[in-house]
Parts: structure tokens; sequence; C-alpha cells
């Protein structure tokens, strides 16, 4: 298969991790015979920097005409700390949403069990967790109508949605849950939002469809609850933009680091793929940024073209770093001298060389000497 990717690297430790992710696409593309085309642009800060604008048309028009987007990550602390500036790294992901009809952010979340004591929730309780969380992505208050008042005293952001925007990711979760344990979660605010109310109607109307599965309810503040309580009874959660976006960080505790977590983020025609994380500006260029989130993202990118086999060798790439606890700081306490390429190269490595030891594997990566 031939594919054009663009690659939008960003702000922060964003180049970093997605230069291991396209280091296992290329992996991927040489065993199985595909041709990947990587071309890389502008985003975020790094864009507003150059160019004043943080998505600049070059960078849009080259999304448009690729196959696929890889993401890494937006934002800087001199944007962050300034809640006057007026162009933001943030208005750069949010229009590339929107010009991209991307409604639908799928984030799956996963305890590993080699890293359940990784978690800092206890054991049984995270044991198990097998997630994915379905967010409506070019709707609500994050692009709502916003007020603010002439002396400044006074803001307002309107949270809207149509039944339609509900409609079409709502279809997209209930089949998902078919290929899974038959349940989803709907998580809103319906007893004080009318948004939310809609929300519950038509989601209710669409699960007449798909009889096979169970619907159920939580108001966010319980269902952030239940998310650290006992995440095992959550299959697919459905949820609204907000909502979806704190949900989908709180649970990424659950696995130990918020390095593990990947997404996709999907319309009619356009698809984009990229970790959950933010740019995490302290640690750029040091070599301790976990790439699995990228790296995962670029698995649910072979899984959108339907190269399922390529997607299970870059995870069982991945399980088998984290076995041989071949991880940065985050989740690795063994090693002190593996960084973020070196796990990109464990991860292209293992493509190459599935078969190889797991003590050449460690020696070779933690740059010991090794016998064949």
């Amino acid at each position: 298969m031939k594919l054009n990717i663009a690659v939008l690297p960003g702000d922060g430790i964003g180049p970093e991790v997605t230069n291991q992710a396209i280091k296992a696409l290329k992996a991927i593309a040489l065993e199985f015979n595909h041709n990947f085309k990587f071309v890389t642009a502008n985003v975020g800060a790094m864009a507003i920097d150059k160019h004043n604008d943080p998505l600049p048309e070059e960078t849009l028009d080259l999304c448009k005409s690729s196959d696929a987007i890889l993401f890494g990550a937006i934002g800087h602390p001199k944007y962050d700390n300034n809640p006057t500036a007026k162009v933001r790294p943030e208005q750069g992901l949010l229009k590339l949403r929107k010009e991209l009809g991307l409604y639908a952010n799928i984030r799956p979340v996963k305890a590993y069990e080699t890293l359940l004591d990784k978690s800092p929730l206890k054991k049984h309780i995270v044991q198990g967790t097998d997630i994915s969380i379905y967010r409506e992505l070019t709707g609500g208050i994050y692009f709502g109508e916003k007020q603010l008042s002439a002396d400044g005293n006074v803001a307002s952001d309107l949270c809207m949605y149509s039944r339609e925007e509900i409609e079409r990711i709502a279809h997209l979760a209930f089949q998902a849950a078919q290929n899974r344990n038959n349940k989803v979660t709907l998580v809103d605010k319906a007893n004080v939002l009318e948004s939310s109310r809609l929300w519950r109607k038509v989601v209710a109307e669409v699960a007449e469809q798909y009889k096979d599965v169970e619907l159920d309810y939580l108001f966010v503040d319980n269902a952030a609850m239940q998310m650290i309580l006992n995440p095992k009874q959550f299959d697919v959660i459905l949820t609204e933009n907000m909502f979806g976006d704190i949900i989908s960080d709180e649970a990424s505790v659950i696995g130990g680091s918020i390095g593990l977590l990947a997404s996709a983020s999907v319309g009619e025609k356009y698809a984009m793929f990229e970790p959950i994380h933010g740019s995490f500006p302290q640690a750029t260029g040091k070599g301790i940024a976990n790439p699995i989130a990228s790296i995962l993202s670029a698995a649910m990118l072979l899984e959108h073209f339907d190269l399922f086999a390529e997607a299970e060798m870059i995870r069982q790439a991945v399980d088998k770093s984290l076995k041989l606890n071949i991880s940065t700081p985050d989740i690795n306490i063994k090693y002190d001298n593996v960084t973020t390429g070196k796990v990109g190269e464990f991860i292209e490595d293992f493509i190459s060389n599935p078969d190889d030891s797991n003590m050449n594997f460690t020696n070779i990566h933690l740059g010991q000497s090794t016998i064949i």
C-alpha cells in the first residue's frame, strides 16, 4: 500500500516522539512491502514564530492532500502564561479539526499487565481495564460563540450541539461496542445542561438501532469518580467535547503514564493520529519523553487503512519493550539510560527482528556488549 502521510511534529516534545513513530512506520513499510511517504509541516507555537499563524495555509493544504496526518503536540509556556495572547497554538489544532471535519476522537485506555504496579491506583482496581473513549471533537463549548464584556469583567462561552453532530459519533460508538463488550456509557450533565438533555434524547434513539448493545448513563461528576473507583465497568464511553477532554486525561493515570495513550481523530474524509499528551516543554531535548503514545498512534493509523497485521506488529513491539523495561523514566525505574530515541530504536528493531532473544535486545539497547 502507498500512503502519503503529513507529519505535524509541533512544539516541545512533539518532534521527538513523532520521530519514533516514523521509525516504526518505516520499519513496517520495509517488512510488509508498503510505500509510506512523509512530508513535514509547521503547526502550533513554532508556526506562530515563523508565520504568525498557528495553522498556515500550506500546512492545511498538505493535510488535505495527504492520506493521513501524524500529529505531535502543541503549546508553549509563553502562550500558556499569557491569557491576553490573541494568537495561540491551540487555535491551530482547533481549526485543523474543524477544517478537516475530524468530529470523532477515539482514545483507547488499557492497563498493561507489566505496568500495573506503576499505576497510582491499586492493582486490583485497574487490572483488566480496557476502555475506548469516543469524544465528540468539533462542537460544544470549545467551538461555541465567545464573548467578553467591554470592561473585560464578564465572559461567556456557548455550548451548542445539533442532532446531526450527536448522531454521527453515537453511531461510531455503538458500532465499536458491537466489536467489543457491547456496552456504551453516555457521560453528560443532563440534570443541569440543556445540551446534555439533547444528547440523552438523541443517543437513546440511536441505541434503538443497536439492540445488542447495553446503554448506560452517568453524569460527568459521577463518571469521574467511577473512573477511579471501578474503571473495569466501562467498555465504550461516549461523550461531548469538553467532558471527553477531561475524562480521557483522567483515565491516563490508570496505565501509569499519560505517555502511553494514543488517539485517532476521524471524519468522513480525513484522519489524524496523535498522542493525547501535551508538548511538555520542560522535557524538550532531554530524551525523557515517552514515545509509546505516538508509536501506538501510528498503529491506529495502520488500522485505519485495514493494515491489522502491521498494527499488531507495532503493539507486540510495544508490549515487549514494556516487559523488558526498555522505557522512559516516567514508567521505568530499573534502567536510567533509556532515552526517547532508544525506545524508538527498540521498537524499530523488534519489527525487523521479532525472533531475536530478549537478552540480545536488552543488551543492545542498554549499550552493553552482546553475545550472538
